[in-house]
C-alpha cells in the first residue's frame, strides 16, 4: 500500500510594506523579537509565539494562520496574533494523570468546509485508563467542539498511566495512522490480539481501514496497521513519496525511527538496541529474524516527542531531512538524509535553550513550530534570519 499524505494547507504570508509606519514598527518589533541561532547550512530566528501553556502537547495551523494547540491537561485553546485564547469547551470526559490527558489534535483535510478535526485523548473506562481517538467539529465561533465522537478506544484499559502514545498521521485517502504505547506491560507490544503497542489504521469513520493484515480479525485486531512499537509519539506521512514513519522511545536507550508496513513486528520487547533502565538486557539482543531494524536509533536516548519531515521552501537545504523534537536532551534534532533517503547525519539545535521539546511542526509556509512541555510552555517558531 502506498501512503499519499493529506494535502498541507497553504499558509497566510503577511508582508509589511515600505509605507508601514514607524508607529507599527515600534509596536511590532518587542513582540517579534527573536533569538538568533546558527546551524550548519543556515542562520536561525526563534520567536516565541505564545507563552503560558500547561504541558503543551500537540500543534496545528489553521487555514488563516492562527494555531489551534492542547494542553496535556484538558485544554484546547486557539493563538491567533501571538493572543493566547480561552479554553474551547465541549471536550469529553479525561483521564488527566501521568503522561496522560489530551494529547495529539489534527485538522481533517477538507477543514476550510467542514471544520472538522481529530484529536486522541486518555480516557477512563473499565479496568482503568486508555487512549481514544475522537473526531469533531470546531464552531463557527471557535468558542466549543460540536459533534463529538468517539471513533475509537484500545481494547483493554489499564491502571498503568504511561505510554499512551499517540499522534495522528491522515493519509491522502482520508483514513489516519495514530500508534499506542504498550502502557508500560512491555509484553502487550507482541500480542496482535491488544491494541497496545501497535500503530492502528482506520477510516474517517474509526472503523478499520482497507489494507489492513488482520482485516478479518482472526489473527489480529482488525484496526492493527504493525506491532511490536514500546510508545510511539511521532508519526508522519513524507508528503513526497507517501512513507510512513514513526519515532518511538526506548528505554534506557534505543529511541527508534521506523517505517511501519503492514503486519511487521517492530520487536519491543524481544530486540531492542536499549537496556532497561536498571541496566539488564532487553530480549534476546538487537536483532533477530522476524523483526524490522529501525532506520535510525539513539543511545542514549534523547526521548523523542514527534517527528516531521522537511519539506518546504524556507529551508531548501532541509528538503527531505527527519525533524525530530527531544525531551530529554531539551534539543531539536535534523536528521540529514541523502537523495536516495539514506540517513547521512544529525545536526543538534537549540540544546538547553527552551527546556523539554514536544512536538515539532513543519507550518505551510516552510517555518518550523515547536512546542515546550513546561508549566509555562511556549509555541515557538523557527525562520529563516534576514539575511545581513
Amino acid at each position: 500500500m502506498t501512503l499519499t499524505a493529506a494535502p498541507r494547507r497553504p499558509g497566510n504570508r503577511r508582508r509589511m510594506t515600505a509605507g508601514t509606519s514607524l508607529a507599527l514598527l515600534l509596536l511590532v518589533a518587542p513582540a517579534m523579537a527573536a533569538d538568533r541561532f546558527s546551524s550548519k547550512k543556515a542562520e536561525l530566528d526563534v520567536t516565541a509565539v505564545a507563552t503560558g501553556l500547561e504541558h503543551p502537547w500537540s500543534v496545528e495551523v489553521l487555514p488563516d494562520g492562527a494555531y489551534i494547540v492542547t494542553e496535556r491537561p484538558g485544554r484546547l485553546r486557539i493563538v491567533r496574533d501571538m493572543k493566547l485564547g480561552e479554553p474551547i469547551a465541549g471536550l469529553p470526559e479525561l483521564f488527566v494523570g501521568g503522561q496522560g490527558g489530551l494529547l495529539d489534535v489534527a485538522l481533517s483535510p477538507d477543514f476550510s468546509e467542514s471544520r472538522k478535526l481529530y484529536f486522541t485523548a486518555s480516557i477512563p473506562g473499565d479496568g482503568g485508563q486508555g487512549t481514544a481517538l475522537f473526531a469533531a467539529r470546531l464552531s463557527d465561533d471557535e468558542a466549543k467542539l460540536e459533534n463529538v465522537d468517539r471513533l475509537f478506544a484500545m481494547n483493554r484499559f489499564t491502571g498503568t498511566t504511561q505510554h499512551f502514545g499517540s499522534r495522528i498521521a491522515i493519509a491522502g485517502d482520508g483514513s489516519l495512522f495514530f500508534g499506542i504505547g504498550e502502557r508500560g506491560e512491555m509484553d502487550r507490544a507482541q500480542d496482535p490480539q491488544d491494541h497496545a503497542g501497535s500503530i492502528l489504521h482506520v477510516g474517517p469513520d474509526g472503523k478499520p481501514a482497507a489494507g489492513n493484515p488482520f482485516a478479518d480479525g482472526g489473527k489480529g485486531r482488525p484496526e492493527i496497521w504493525s506491532i511490536g512499537h514500546r510508545n510511539p509519539q511521532g508519526i508522519v506521512i513524507d508528503p513526497a513519496d507517501g512513507t510512513l514513519f514513526t519515532v518511538e522511545h526506548g528505554a534506557r536507550g534505543g529511541d527508534e525511527i521506523n517505517t511501519p508496513k503492514a503486519g511487521s513486528n517492530y520487536g519491543w520487547p524481544v530486540v531492542s538496541y536499549g537496556k532497561h533502565y536498571s541496566g539488564a538486557e532487553i530480549g534476546i539482543g538487537q536483532s533477530a529474524k522476524g523483526y524490522e531494524l529501525p532506520v535510525h536509533y539513539w543511545d542514549p536516548s534523547i526521548a523523542p516527542g514527534a517527528i516531521d519531515v522537511y519539506r518546504g521552501a524556507m529551508f531548501p537545504e532541509w528538503d527531505g531531512d527527519f525533524l525530530v523534537a527531544a525531551l530529554k536532551y531539551e534539543l531539536l534534532a535534523r536528521i540529514e538524509r541523502d537523495e536516495s533517503g539514506a540517513i547521512v547525519g544529525e545536526e543538534r539545535l537549540l540544546a538547553g535553550e527552551y527546556g523539554r521539546l514536544r512536538d515539532v511542526k513543519v507550518a505551510p509556509d516552510g517555518s518550523v513550530l515547536l512546542l515546550t512541555d513546561e508549566e509555562d510552555g511556549q509555541l515557538l517558531r523557527i525562520s529563516r534570519a534576514p539575511a545581513p
